[in-house]
């Protein structure tokens, strides 16, 4: 017999009751009855009973032990009686009855239980992360992470593209978000830089003939921590392909995702749904009209609508005033909110507030007839108007954001997430994706009073150079898009401009001149004049496509061993002061000093 386990804790099952087995694992939890003890003892697969009575050879080891510690059983299975089998258990329906207990690990007071789902802080759950993967919901978040994974790569290889691992150690970037440094010990005050992503790496690839690249990425920003953003480092599917256009990178990478989603739809038994292939396009303007933001969670059925020249020379004077300024005004539809009370209007219109903003408007109905400020000024006519261009019924209130357009489009997008999570209209059981399309190349900067990049520079301007030397910049469009999933943004990306003569010029709308790009980006210029296909690709993030299907709120939730939000590592120690030592070897002098030896 196997020194520690013949069979896993979740492999037994009736058909071996009468065997000797042996089972090895960690005491999940165990029940005293006084004459009988019970364990249920748990490992990576599952859960197995174990019992033994007063007069059972096992007993005084069993008896004595703490919940954790680590523990090998052998003896006999037997089958439960009925009354006790438990139908939520593959193993429900036996117990090993205990002939011996080998003690491999005593466990002493636990900083937090594991057979529990009690939420509990989030320094504690770091400081002890080896303990929070123990618990059951968290192991399987990491499996299913794995499984996901692995499923993405078979599917990626499974549409042709092949798998190469870019550098870790690479330069900085003049782009993006701020950098992790790495010093260099044989080139002193030189540093290298963690990858921000391999995207000059997979473009360089197709300057190099590979035709169709993918990468499980891990990638590095110093940026600060959100729920969907993990400070320090993620990692993203990231993939790139020659002589495509924009359809033809949609075709790719849609039915590897739709094929995953809908693989690990029903994980636990939750019974999802995926959006149909192919996913929806739908303009940037367009998005940022309809849905305030351009990342929609397209589970909401509320749309909102441009009420601007309804209100133009109305009877409520502070919207006329504003739109004769300039401002617009963006109607959320409020369904069935006919017997909800003021206080609920009035709490959006707080919330908006505590959000920054102004206020929200807002307008209530109910069989027909508006109330509240805006409609008395407005008059039931214009209302009406205003209702049949939403295409309201008769029981349906509205609010308003008024502002800037950026300003309102904001809180209009914030106030339809609101309403429909408030009213129960955002459906659970749907994963909606769509591509994000036709981004503007370029926008003004109010505060340098310039036109910059609005999203990224390397992207092919639709229209290509007749684009960048006859139209007005803030016209222009990009090849760049997006991929959304229930509000989410899985990634970035585009159709690259690897054309060095569109890339000036591209540049040079944006303030910058030829040398300033042969300076910062001098690696991929030099290769584009040597020959580049046309190329694109994209990074879904696999951290957020994670979350999403584990239904979980936060990225930490599916990441083995997160940083905290001040991107600190609890349980390590991380980060820590260099000691003088090693400072010395890489020829670096600190401001800070650390703890004194001794």
């Amino acid at each position: 017999m196997h020194a520690y386990r013949t069979h896993n804790c979740a492999a037994l099952r009736p058909e071996q009751v009468g065997e000797q087995v042996r089972v090895s694992g960690w005491v999940h939890k165990k029940r005293d009855h006084g004459d009988l003890v019970f364990i249920d003892l748990r490992d990576h697969y599952g859960i197995t009973q174990i019992v033994t009575d007063v007069s059972g050879p096992a007993f005084t080891v069993i008896e004595s032990l703490k919940s954790e510690s680590v523990v090998t059983i052998t003896g006999t299975v037997t089958a439960r009686s009925t009354e006790a089998v438990n139908p939520n258990l593959p193993t429900g329906g036996i117990e090993v009855r205990a002939t011996e207990a080998v003690v491999q690990s005593h466990a002493g007071e636990l900083p937090m239980p594991v057979a529990s789902d009690n939420e509990y802080p989030e320094d504690i759950r770091l400081r002890y992360r080896f303990l929070d993967l123990r618990r059951e919901r968290l192991h399987a978040n990491i499996m299913l992470r794995s499984q996901v994974i692995t499923s993405l790569r078979n599917r990626m290889n499974g549409q042709g593209f092949t798998e190469f691992q870019t550098p870790i150690l690479t330069a900085s970037s003049p782009e993006g978000a701020r950098d992790y440094l790495v010093p260099s010990r044989v080139h002193p005050g030189k540093f290298y830089a963690l990858p921000q992503a391999p995207q000059m790496f997979k473009q360089l690839l197709m300057v190099a003939g590979f035709d169709r690249y993918f990468q499980i990425a891990p990638c590095f920003r110093d940026e600060d921590a959100r729920a969907d953003r993990s400070p320090g480092e993620f990692y993203q599917l990231d993939f790139e392909m020659s002589f495509v256009t924009q359809e033809d990178v949609f075709a790719a990478i849609e039915p590897v995702l739709h094929g995953v989603f809908e693989e690990f739809a029903d994980w636990q038994g939750r019974g999802r749904t995926v959006s149909a292939l192919p996913f929806q396009r739908i303009p940037y303007r367009e998005s940022m009209l309809k849905y305030g933001n351009d990342k929609p969670d397209l589970r909401n059925p509320i749309l909102i609508t441009d009420v601007s020249e309804q209100f133009r020379g109305s009877g409520f004077g502070r919207f006329a005033s504003m739109v004769e300024g300039g401002d617009v005004v963006r109607a959320v539809p409020a369904p069935n909110t006919a017997e909800k009370s003021r206080k609920f209007f009035d709490e959006m219109n707080s919330w908006a507030q505590g959000e920054g903003f102004p206020g929200l408007g807002y307008a209530t109905q109910k069989d027909g007839v508006f109330g509240g400020p805006i409609a008395n000024n407005h008059g039931q006519e214009g209302m009406q108007a205003i209702a049949a261009a939403l295409g309201i019924g008769p029981n349906d209130g509205i609010f308003f954001a008024a502002g800037k357009e950026a300003q309102a489009a904001k809180l209009a997008g914030l106030a339809r997430t609101r309403v429909g999570q408030q009213l129960g209209l955002i459906d659970e059981s749907r994963f909606e994706f769509c591509w994000i399309v036709d981004f503007p190349m370029f926008e003004y900067d109010e505060d340098a009073k310039k036109v910059d990049f609005s999203h990224n520079p390397f992207s092919m301007p639709q229209g290509e150079m007749e684009a960048l030397e006859t139209k007005d910049p803030l016209d222009i469009l990009a090849y760049q898009y997006d991929i959304v999933c229930n509000g989410v943004e899985l990634s970035s990306g585009a159709i690259r401009n690897h054309r060095p003569e569109i890339m000036y010029k591209a540049f040079e709308i944006a303030g910058y001149t030829q040398a300033d790009v042969d300076t910062n980006f001098a690696g991929m210029i030099n290769a584009f004049k040597c020959g580049a296909p046309p190329h694109g690709g994209s990074a879904p993030g696999i951290d957020r496509m994670v979350m999403l299907l584990a239904g979980e709120p936060n990225l930490r939730e599916v990441v083995l061993f997160p940083m905290n939000q001040r991107a600190e590592d609890l349980m390590m120690g991380a980060p820590n002061y260099a000691t003088a030592k090693q400072l010395k070897e890489l020829n670096i002098k600190v401001t800070v000093d650390g703890p004194k030896p001794g």
